[in-house]
């Protein structure tokens, strides 16, 4: 700051800042005028196209309001009378690819039928890309201008949705349907203009849909929108469309004339800064020198002070050799350091090379003559020997040098390193120490690494391991260029061998099965122990499915071989969950989960066998959690309703009970019966919750038809296993005050009767004393043994629906019934039929001494409503 403020330097840095301020100010200007000519040339261009493809979408969408009006006075219009109407439409100045009319939503008629017949039957309630557009015309009464979408046939467009309501013969209006118009979007860019625009402007259009502040563009470059773009609003009828556009290229923010203005001030600013530049130049040199002479004699001085200091302190010692004479100047720091007397006497070569110690005296000399035959710089390290015996190590340093007229001379320095060489030994004992520690921490980081990475029973890697394995070739510089594979293996049974003989014998059982993984496998396979009895391995590079399949079954069969322990013979199984693809196309990790998903399937279809991950088997997996994800929000939401089917005595045809029956009232499927969702109500644990339901609706059902004159002698409502182990299911039952005899629970047979626990059998009991009958159900076709029926002692039998069908058919069904009948009868059990599908079985039935009817020959399940109305109508004496 001080040199730019000099006297001198003034005036030259007022003329620059002046001039400095006058070039930005006039660039500026310059820019500001270009950036505004930009601007207006772009806006007329953006217009243009603008209005040309506003006028195009509401012409299009216009030509289709005559259609519209036709199909609302002729509302049963079929596919002939409307391909004319449309033909018409076509023949017009138009970008349609095509017209459909969707009755209820359900696409039946289009124009042109050939070429857009795959469109034929799109619902538009179950296209979630469109159905939300098509809704919104119907609820809004209005045109709804939706895209760009896919089409069903291919291509892009625009869909003009207008919905159609026509009034029927009593004079009210109704919704017939949607009438969608398909606007070809590349025709429209292309005739519109925008294509031909782009040549020349970069053009983005967003607002899909006609939303208002949308700001994705579906059409061009998004990285124009935040580029200061100019833009206007496409009106259409449903919201609008944002244009926006920039130059080609960017805005270009340099004038074309900028170099040649900028050329012309700079020019001037020269012709004013140089001569005031070269004046204040001269007058600073001439200043400079007389300082610079000050400051070189106050140098000197203050150097000659340092040296003299320097020499003191050190305690280096000055030498100086004629190289001709061979005399020798040592200063008194020199005596001292060679054990020589400070009485300044002369000194020669051999005072120096006397007190070399005799390991060093060769190198020294050598040194010393080389340096003087040479000229070169003169350096040396050596140790001298005192006359007392002290040995010292000295640094020397010298140089060659001749002044004119004189002989050569070396001068130089010698000065005690002893406390150097002493610490520089005491570090490289240091160092010697610190490489052995070191590696002694390398070799334990090196077990520690690898104990973490491995499973310390098997010696296999672990999940850590396999993670870190998975990573490098997810990265792009670890990935492969060929073909990848993962089996996933759980050892089936362990936990029994775990139980039986002990965790050593489980131990034992992992070790074996890991040795046989590891014989099975191509040694640039990865195998891994990834939980308790979990492996994996990695196959990278081309293994074809063929030879995954081979390498699945021979584990499977090596697996399955009895393996002695201890005197006693294993034997286990594998299930293994195989996945395959391109590490290009699919990341390892997915394979992994792909793998997983595979072996749930192989264990779910019985164990012991391989199963392939395909992409069916993960739309299952799909399907399998959007049914699980509905079903519990149906349970939050109480979508699980009872529904009733009567039993009648098989004489009297009198109603004594009926079942209740879950339905699962699903807001966009419908009615489902059990088969729909009692599969993934078991894996989620909620069939007892939802027999809770049906009981408490069933419970209150029954009062609601008492109140409404309906007698209904007993319902019977099924119990699953799960909540037969559910301890708190007597104290839940007693709170519900149910009378005695007008409830049963229907047990399925296959619930293993012959070796109830502790807490199955504690319940039942439980249940008959509080007045509850028990029912078994699907009789004959589960487990159930006379033994059994003895320990029980149900009130009922329901016999299968599989052995009443047959009775009509055979005498030998017939027989197999009535035996089962005649075994209740001994037992005082009574005989239920289900599945009476006509009252020829039912007659049947009656003859055998069967005591209750149930099936469709005497109604379906039905509502709590319906089934009061039916008890009312008494339809099933007459059908009988």
């Amino acid at each position: 700051m001080r040199t730019l403020f000099r006297a001198g330097n003034i005036p030259t840095a007022i003329a620059l800042v002046v001039v400095a301020m006058a070039i930005v100010f006039a660039d500026y200007q310059n820019r500001e005028l270009h950036a505004q000519a930009q601007r207006a040339d772009v806006l007329a261009k953006v217009a243009l196209v603008r209005a040309q493809l506003e006028g195009k979408v509401n012409s299009n969408l216009q030509l289709v309001h005559g259609l519209i009006s036709t199909i609302a006075t002729e509302p049963h219009m079929d596919q002939a009378r409307f391909a004319d109407l449309a033909a018409y439409l076509f023949a017009q100045d138009n970008q349609l690819i095509n017209v459909a009319a969707a009755p209820d939503l359900v696409v039946s008629m289009i124009h042109p039928l050939e070429t857009n017949r795959p469109a034929i039957g799109l619902d538009y309630r179950e296209n979630a890309e469109q159905r939300d557009a098509a809704l919104l015309a119907r609820d809004s009464r209005s045109i709804v201008l939706a895209g760009p979408v896919h089409l069903v046939q291919g291509g892009r467009g625009f869909l003009g949705r207008f919905p159609v309501f026509y009034t029927d013969q009593s004079g009210e209006e109704r919704f017939w349907g949607i009438v969608s118009a398909v606007i070809d979007a590349d025709r429209l860019y292309a005739e519109s203009g925008v294509r031909a625009a782009d040549e020349e402007i970069a053009i983005a259009i967003s607002g899909r849909d006609g939303r208002i502040g949308d700001r994705m563009a579906f059409y061009g470059d998004p990285a124009i929108l935040a580029q200061d773009p100019v833009q206007t609003t496409i009106l259409l009828p449903s919201g609008q469309w944002t244009l926006s556009a920039t130059p080609q290229g960017g805005w270009d923010t340099t004038p074309p004339n900028a170099p040649l203005i900028r050329l012309g001030l700079g020019l001037g600013a020269l012709l004013v800064i140089v001569p005031i530049i070269l004046l204040g130049r001269l007058n600073e040199e001439r200043r400079r020198r007389m300082i610079e002479q000050r400051r070189r004699a106050t140098e000197l001085t203050r150097l000659s002070r340092r040296l003299e200091l320097a020499l003191a302190t050190s305690q280096v010692g000055v030498w100086e050799l004629n190289i001709v004479t061979g005399n020798l100047a040592w200063d008194d720091r020199m005596n001292e350091l060679y054990d020589q007397p400070r009485d300044g006497g002369r000194r020669d070569y051999t005072h120096w090379s006397g007190r070399l110690h005799p390991d060093d005296r060769e190198r020294a000399e050598r040194d010393f003559n080389t340096s003087i035959r040479s000229g070169e710089r003169y350096q040396s390290t050596f140790r001298v020997v005192a006359r007392d015996g002290a040995v010292r190590h000295i640094r020397a340093i010298g140089s060659v040098y001749q002044d004119a007229g004189a002989s050569p001379r070396m001068v130089g320095v010698n000065w005690d390193a002893t406390p150097d060489a002493e610490l520089s030994e005491a570090l490289l004992r240091a160092k010697t120490q610190a490489e052995a520690k070191n590696f002694e921490l390398e070799s334990a980081k090196a077990r520690i690494e690898h104990n973490a990475m491995h499973d310390p029973l098997t010696g296999l890697p672990n999940r850590r391991y396999l993670d870190e394995v998975l990573e490098r070739h997810t990265s792009p510089e670890g990935r492969s260029d060929g073909l990848a594979a993962i089996l996933h293996i759980d050892l089936d049974r362990f936990k029994q061998i775990n139980d039986t003989l002990g965790h050593a014998a489980g131990d034992a059982m992992l070790v074996h099965a890991s040795q046989i993984l590891k014989r099975a496998v191509r040694q640039t396979d990865f195998v891994a122990r990834i939980g308790g009895d979990e492996f994996v391995i990695l196959c990278i590079g081309g293994k074809p499915g063929p030879d995954l399949r081979a390498l699945a079954d021979r584990i499977i069969a090596t697996m399955r071989r009895p393996v002695s322990y201890q005197g006693h013979e294993c034997r286990f199984g594998v299930s293994i969950g195989i996945a395959e693809g391109n590490v290009r196309e699919t990341a390892p990790r997915q394979l992994l989960v792909n793998a997983d998903i595979a072996l749930y399937r192989a264990k779910r279809r019985g164990r012991n066998r391989a199963e392939f991950f395909s992409a069916e088997l993960q739309a299952e997996i799909v399907t399998a959690k959007r049914v699980s994800d509905d079903l519990l929000a149906a349970l939050d939401n109480n979508e699980f309703i009872a529904h009733y089917q009567p039993q009648i005595d098989a004489t009297t045809r009198d109603i004594v009970g009926v079942e209740a029956l879950a339905r699962w009232q699903h807001p966009l499927r419908g009615l489902l019966t059990p088969d729909a969702f009692m599969a993934a109500a078991e894996e989620l644990n909620v069939v007892a919750t939802i027999d809770r339901m049906i009981l408490e609706q069933a419970l209150a059902q029954r009062e609601a038809w008492a109140l409404e004159g309906v007698f209904v002698p007993r319902v019977s409502v099924n119990v699953s296993a799960r909540r037969l182990h559910d301890d708190t299911l007597i104290e839940t039952l007693r709170a519900l005050d149910i009378a005695p005899g007008t409830v049963a629970f229907e047990l399925v047979e296959s619930i293993y009767l012959d070796e109830r626990d502790t807490m199955v059998s504690w319940n039942i009991d439980q249940i008959q004393e509080l007045g509850i009958d028990i029912e078994i159900d699907d009789f004959g076709t589960g487990y159930a043994s006379i033994v059994s029926l003895l320990q029980l002692q149900p009130r009922r039998l329901k016999i299968d629906r599989q052995l009443v069908q047959p009775i009509t058919g055979g005498d030998r069904q017939r027989q197999l019934v009535a035996s089962i009948i005649e075994i209740g009868t001994s037992l005082g059990i009574e005989a239920v039929a289900e599945g009476v599908e006509s009252w020829e079985h039912a007659a049947i039935l009656a003859d055998m001494g069967c005591t209750v009817l149930q099936g469709y020959a005497i109604a379906r399940p039905m509502s709590g409503e319906d089934f009061a109305a039916f008890v009312r109508s008494q339809r099933w004496r007459e059908a009988g």
